[in-house]
């Protein structure tokens, strides 16, 4: 499908010069992979006035580990996360999610930073953010903020990004506790599908869990009725089958084109024990390696 619309394009060389391009503008659209923004332009889904090209940001293309924190750029491909040492040594399960992001070609171009901002349900890195407390950093016209996770989903590619202003990076605390973790993603195919379901489960060696869904609910979700029930407790086969129906009072799917919302929830329950059971496993020096699919 050709582009049809019309707009203006400019490629800032600065942060400072790329917010002072969109206080100008009435209806600016911010370009880092594309992959999600061509596609609306194709459909007429946006009709920017202008496409801020922030690609070549040196400042934005980064990935640190400071302070016992993760820093990821807001120009960070997928593919450079499966590329990153820092990655694979301290939060291999980025990795292991970097890897079920749609193809090479879209990995290429996708940004973590991106893809929450179009924060659609299905999207791979919501439940990451939401799992380790993540916070995303932002440059405007009145300064830099931070919001937390939880305030940053506000709707179906919706957030709360204000005008003008320019998502800069993401940071993740590194647990405190020794952890390990399962990424466990649902799609109808191999190859560029949108997640059914997905689930992301960290397991912690002070004897807690964090878990997150995605395509399950309006926005990615901490699912902290579970967390509360596992947190400090023996993981038993009943305590495994309390959790799983306990899952019904979690997350919220529908019926759409990719699946219906029994089969859904079905699937979230089996997601949750065998991505439970990797997750502990891993925190033991156990297999499954990452990138192994559990389902």
């Amino acid at each position: 499908m050709a582009i049809i619309h019309h707009f203006d394009y400019a490629k800032p060389k600065s942060i400072g010069e790329a917010l002072t391009i969109l206080a100008q503008s009435k209806n600016a659209a911010i370009l880092a992979g594309g992959t999600d923004l061509v596609d609306m332009i194709k459909e007429n889904v946006a009709q920017p006035d202008l496409v801020v090209d922030i690609k070549g940001l040196d400042a934005l293309n980064q990935i640190k580990f400071e302070n016992d924190t993760l820093f990821i750029g807001a120009g960070v491909t997928f593919s450079d996360l499966i590329e990153s040492k820092i990655i694979k040594e301290k939060y291999p399960v980025i990795f292991e999610i970097a890897k079920t992001v749609a193809s090479v070609g879209i990995r290429n171009r996708a940004t973590v930073v991106g893809n929450i901002c179009s924060a659609v349900p299905c999207m791979d890195s919501g439940p990451l953010l939401c799992a380790y407390d993540a916070t995303i950093m932002i440059a405007g016209p009145r300064g830099k903020r931070s919001v937390s996770t939880t305030d940053w989903f506000v709707a179906p590619r919706k957030t709360s990004l204000q005008k003008g202003e320019i998502v800069t990076a993401v940071s993740l605390p590194l647990p405190k506790a020794k952890h390990a973790g399962c990424w466990v993603k649902l799609g109808r195919y191999i190859g560029e599908d949108l997640a059914q379901v997905n689930l992301l489960i960290l397991a912690l060696d002070d004897g807690t869990f964090r878990i997150s869904f995605g395509a399950v609910a309006p926005v990615p979700i901490r699912a902290k009725k579970l967390e509360k029930l596992l947190n400090g407790q023996s993981i038993t086969h009943s305590l495994v089958e309390k959790a799983k129906q306990l899952i019904e009072e979690e997350i919220k799917p529908i019926t759409d084109i990719r699946a219906t919302k029994e089969y859904r929830m079905h699937m979230a329950k089996v997601m949750f024990e065998r991505g439970l059971d990797a997750a502990i496993k891993r925190l033991n020096g156990n297999s499954p390696n990452h990138g192994k699919s559990v389902i």
